[in-house]
């Protein structure tokens, strides 16, 4: 089961850890393949069970409520990523040199011959916009293609199904990055790094590391931020292929091997004859939505990967004008008596916040939730200068407002204590008691929001009715 494809499946024993969105479809992937499948999974609720009889009609075995005891004769284990590393279930399989796969391995094993080209994207922030932006580019250049990974259509699928593609833009996280040692993109970049998910991978050199495994063995391109050196070490640090190039990007003017802004405009110093002295344009910073700073950093990166895949310039602009981003993502919900209301309720992590506040000059902010071991110090002091005012709500508000007694004590601050399903709209009714006109209340709530609301969609959702009552 080393490096290479696996072409017989045939009677092999793998272990699926996990049910959800990655453990069905590679416990049926490999079913199909003709492997003798077990699936051991944590949760024995109702939608486990559901799962389990789905499979079990296969023929797959289900274990529900053990998914910590290795399965006798496993020569595989396939993983849902979340699994973290220190699980016990993997400490025999590594005792016995039985190899670990995420979903995304597996894909990427399963790949058929001639099969199409991954363009990779990770980071901290901005993942899911930028792949988005990316297929965009691409289907304006005539390519069949489709946003894949941590978003949209599953690996599984998009490698497995009948549909064939010519490239694949796809969204990797740390999490599967860290499960997929054997994965060689054409090109990749990573947008950004900040603390995240410390608490899963030990370490902020453990989470960088599994994030730089993106660039092993680039073929064309690794594409980093010039703004983040962190990002540019790990191009340093990777083992590419001969002839693949660092490509940065900025959103000022750009050097040879760039791609940047001039004068309103996205250029390529890159992928031009004679760099020294040329650049192409690409398209014009209005072609972005919304045009924040940090969108159009991401917007760079797509344009980059897609270049280093011989992408036409006219082809970036088209791209990036047809695409429209997701909901809650710095999504302007209306104006009321002169103030602007922005959810962007996506801002999940201290990092994508900062990037949201950076975006505008009076902010009313409206923050909290579940911190996931964060810290808020930087992100205050960044932004005590554009603070209006805060309306803080969730489980681990008191560490923001503590951030703001430090670094922004003369900005007013409310503290709502209340979970319910009201606390939205009154912390969207003090943020309008708190904002003058020209402000923008902006949601960026810098935690997750699963203390509160099933998922950011619906925390997203509360708000922008919230704001439409107070406009009614």
């Amino acid at each position: 089961m080393g490096s290479g494809q696996v072409t017989d499946w045939q009677g092999k024993h793998v272990t699926v850890a996990g049910l959800g969105v990655s453990g069905v479809p590679a416990a049926k992937a490999l079913h199909g393949l003709g492997a003798k499948v077990t699936v051991v999974n944590d949760g024995d609720d109702a939608r486990a069970r559901e799962q389990a009889a789905e499979l079990e009609a296969l023929g797959v075995t289900v274990r529900l409520g053990d998914g910590d005891t290795l399965p006798d004769g496993t020569e595989l284990i396939v993983t849902a990523p979340g699994w973290k590393p220190d699980k016990p279930l993997f400490a025999p399989a590594d005792a016995a040199g039985v190899p670990v796969w995420g979903d995304v391995e597996l894909a990427w094993r399963l790949r058929k011959p001639g099969a199409a080209d991954w363009l990779a994207v990770t980071g901290t922030n901005g993942k899911t916009t930028t792949v988005q932006m990316l297929a965009s580019i691409l289907e304006a250049a005539g390519l069949r293609t489709a946003a894949v990974g941590n978003i949209g259509v599953s690996l599984l699928d998009a490698v497995l199904g009948d549909e064939e593609y010519d490239v694949l833009a796809v969204e990797l996280s740390s999490y599967q990055l860290h499960w997929a040692p054997s994965l060689r993109a054409h090109s990749a970049a990573v947008l950004n790094l900040a603390p995240d998910h410390l608490d899963w991978h030990g370490s902020m050199e453990a989470y960088a590391k599994d994030k730089g495994r993106i660039y092993e063995g680039n073929r064309v391109a690794c594409v980093y931020n010039m703004a983040d050196k962190a990002t540019e070490d790990l191009v340093r640090e990777a083992d590419v292929e001969e002839g693949c190039r660092a490509v940065g990007f900025t959103l000022g003017t750009p050097g040879p091997s760039q791609l940047g802004v001039v004068e309103g405009l996205l250029v390529d110093r890159a992928f031009v004859e004679n760099r020294q002295k040329n650049a192409q344009e690409l398209a014009e910073v209005a072609d972005v939505k919304p045009a924040a700073p940090h969108n159009i950093a991401n917007a760079l990166a797509a344009a980059a990967l897609a270049r280093a895949y011989g992408v036409p310039a006219g082809a970036v602009r088209e791209g990036l004008r047809n695409f429209t981003p997701d909901a809650h993502r710095i999504a302007h919900v209306a104006d009321v008596d002169g103030v602007a209301y922005v959810d962007d309720s996506k801002a999940t992590n201290t990092h994508a916040a900062q990037a949201s506040l950076a975006a505008y000059d009076s902010v009313v902010w409206i923050a909290g939730g579940l911190a996931k071991g964060a810290t808020f110090d930087e992100l205050v002091a960044e932004a005590a200068k554009r603070l209006r005012g805060a309306v803080l709500i969730g489980r681990d508000r008191a560490l923001i407002r503590e951030a703001l007694a430090r670094h922004a004590p003369e900005v007013p601050v409310v503290d709502l204590g209340r979970t319910d399903t009201g606390a939205m709209l009154q912390a969207v009714q003090e943020a309008r008691r708190l904002a003058r006109p020209g402000d923008t209340v902006l949601l960026a709530p810098a935690c997750a929001s699963m203390d509160m609301f099933a998922n950011y969609n619906k925390r997203g959702d509360a708000f922008a009715q919230a704001v439409r009552e107070l406009g009614a």
